[in-house]
């Protein structure tokens, strides 16, 4: 088996139509990398042009405030491809910063390869306009959340979300992610086991 045949599946399902020669090009361009617990994936000094496909692991995005204190804005796992899609695009460093919450394996494939397969197989534009879409509705999703849910109602559609990774994660990271204290958290995650 390869170690590219996870995102050869991801891209398959994303992209049904996509044939051999076109799915081998993109493939051609995709290199492994491996990053330790803790380790930093994309940071706020340096232009970011990648594009990260998970195949073992964790990562989280999160802004770091005036008072140094981390704010989760998100997860990803294995299946799931890793940018800050605003930095990628407009190829300037990102606003945010990625850390490796586990030891994670990816496959990376940067900004010019996805470039040079626009020009040679236009057809994978629809692969990049489909990722790019999936991202803004998680964003959107994510967005109304924080504005218009409460807190029970927000642990619930993370719980929901994320029901494979509350195992994974601390109660400060998902506190974090919630926009909450965590003693709010525990209180919430109290009254869910009294009620069930």
């Amino acid at each position: 088996m390869s170690t590219k045949d996870p995102l050869e599946k991801v891209v398959r399902y994303i992209f049904k139509e996509i044939d051999q020669s076109t799915l081998s090009f993109f493939l051609s361009g995709v290199y492994e990398r491996s990053y330790k617990k803790n380790q930093i994936v994309i940071n706020t000094k340096n232009v970011h042009d990648e594009i990260i496909f998970i195949s073992k692991g964790l990562i989280k995005g999160y802004h770091t405030d005036d008072t140094g204190k981390e704010i989760n804005i998100r997860f990803n796992k294995e299946g799931e491809f890793v940018t800050h899609y605003k930095s990628f695009l407009l190829q300037k460093p990102s606003e945010f910063e990625f850390k490796a919450i586990e030891a994670s394996e990816v496959l990376v494939f940067n900004f010019k390869h996805i470039n040079d397969c626009y020009i040679q197989y236009p057809s994978l534009e629809k692969f990049g306009r489909l990722i790019a879409e999936n991202i803004v509705i998680k964003l959107d999703s994510r967005l109304n959340a924080n504005q218009f849910y409460d807190a029970k109602t927000r642990y619930y559609d993370f719980m929901k979300d994320y029901n494979d990774l509350h195992n994974r994660l601390t109660l400060d990271d998902i506190a974090s992610y919630l926009r909450m204290t965590r003693p709010s958290l525990s209180r919430i995650r109290g009254k869910k086991k009294n009620v069930t």
